[in-house]
């Protein structure tokens, strides 16, 4: 599966809120995130990610590990996203130092979810706040199946964060993990 994701900085949270509500009830979760490097670094050299991801809502808690290829498009950072649910985060993360991976960086994300349909495609749409990063993100993703179906799923994704109020020019294909680790530096 490739992930069809476009992310951008929201300077009017409220009013994207409003009309995401429109379409569809909010979920409020926390996610803990945890990424895993080889002690060289090849994976994030590499554009790889290896992350163990806790979500926890007001009646719920799952924990998924995920594996994201490097970017299949420089424009928007799509990348190959493969993940399962995992039910031990803890003997997760020991699998993973036993093979010698390491964690590398760790942190939170407030985020308020909205899942819906629209264009024949399932999109969530996320409004996400990092404590150690200033300011409000929308991530709007969709996921399909091959390269070739990316730039059309990309278009809809577009759309879609412009008919929020989003304008081009607020895109940004910054990365929470690189501005997280800019902040602790």
């Amino acid at each position: 599966m490739i992930e069809a994701e476009l992310k951008a900085r929201v300077r009017d949270p409220e009013s994207v809120s409003m009309r995401l509500d429109r379409l569809t009830d909010a979920r409020i979760e926390v996610y803990q995130d945890t990424y895993y490097d080889a002690p060289s670094g090849d994976l994030g050299a590499q554009d790889r990610e290896l992350r163990v991801r806790t979500i926890r809502g007001d009646d719920s808690s799952r924990s998924v590990l995920t594996y994201k290829g490097a970017r299949v498009d420089e424009g928007s950072g799509s990348k190959p996203e493969h993940e399962t649910r995992v039910e031990d985060p803890d003997a997760v993360g020991a699998i993973l130092r036993g093979l010698g991976f390491v964690p590398v960086l760790a942190f939170q994300k407030r985020c308020v979810n909205y899942d819906f349909s629209l264009r024949g495609r399932h999109v969530l749409a996320t409004l996400v706040q990092v404590p150690e990063i200033e300011g409000t993100f929308l991530e709007v993703e969709t996921l399909v199946q091959e390269d070739r179906e990316l730039s059309a799923a990309l278009a809809d994704v577009r759309s879609i964060i412009s008919e929020l109020g989003i304008p081009e020019s607020d895109l940004t294909t910054e990365l929470y993990t690189d501005a997280v680790s800019a902040h602790r530096t």
